[in-house]
């Protein structure tokens, strides 16, 4: 895989995002993510998200629906490492270019990107063993409404799993937590605690919640990465995202941010 090479231990950059809770990670160019990334590091959570979900749901040629999949980084590390067949979906990267980069690496016979609106996706019922989502479902997924409409695409059985930025706890009244005031943006009032997305899941009727859990010290990943992408990225747009990401981030010091995984079944 020519864009992927595996990681150099002479370089100071891949040391010090060298991860143990992620070895699968480790072994992609974390400047080749770093270039292609639009938020928190995918692959790492992606990686964590794996587990819970299981090898049923993403053994070798299972059929997965990579939704908000971004520049299809998910997506080739799901080909990569489990051998599953992809459909990469998003609305806000073009397909012909997640088609070049997922040829790139060499991974066209197994990912085929899709430009597509979450709401308006262009797939039979029961098209997928399982379906993934990670850093994009706290975008249209908080809609009462959509979780049924996903997961007819599921086959019965089928598996539903995601990761999003979240709140350790819900706030109380109408306004943010006193110490994130100045860093706070209305999107992130979509951010909710693992005990909302496990309530929020059950009582849609559309799957069993198999896991609604936090993620230990998930901020201090998410923190670090963006500390290494406002200093090594070179799209300004993105490395102005990063640094508003470490300076929220530093502000909190994992006291309410954090991230949050939810694995549904289909019936």
């Amino acid at each position: 895989m020519p864009d992927i090479p595996p990681r150099t231990p002479t370089d100071d950059l891949t040391d010090r995002l060298a991860h143990a809770r992620y070895p699968r990670s480790n072994g992609y160019d974390v400047r080749w993510i770093i270039e292609n990334q639009m938020g928190p590091h995918p692959l790492w959570l992606l990686e964590w998200l794996a587990p819970a979900l299981g090898l049923d749901a993403l053994r070798p040629c299972a059929r997965v629906l990579d939704l908000g999949c971004g520049r299809a980084l998910t997506s080739v590390f799901l080909a990569r490492e489990y051998d599953v067949q992809v459909t990469a979906a998003d609305l806000w990267v073009e397909a012909d270019e997640n088609a070049r980069r997922v040829a790139e690496a060499g991974f066209a016979d197994r990912v085929l990107p899709v430009r597509t609106e979450a709401h308006d996706l262009p797939f039979a019922e029961g098209s997928f063993d399982a379906i993934v989502s990670v850093d994009a479902y706290q975008y249209f997924g908080t809609d009462d409404l959509y979780l049924p409409t996903l997961t007819r695409l599921l086959k019965p059985g089928g598996r539903i799993g995601v990761v999003v930025p979240a709140l350790r706890e819900e706030p109380e009244g109408a306004e943010p937590p006193e110490h994130l005031k100045a860093h706070w943006d209305p999107g992130f009032w979509a951010w909710h605690s693992a005990g909302w997305w496990r309530r929020h899941w059950t009582r849609s009727g559309a799957v069993e919640v198999e896991a609604a859990d936090w993620q230990p010290d998930g901020w201090r990943d998410w923190l670090l990465w963006s500390e290494v992408c406002a200093a090594e990225s070179t799209d300004a747009r993105r490395a102005d995202m990063a640094r508003e990401s470490v300076a929220l981030l530093d502000a909190d010091r994992g006291r309410a941010l954090g991230f949050v995984r939810v694995v549904g079944r289909r019936p």
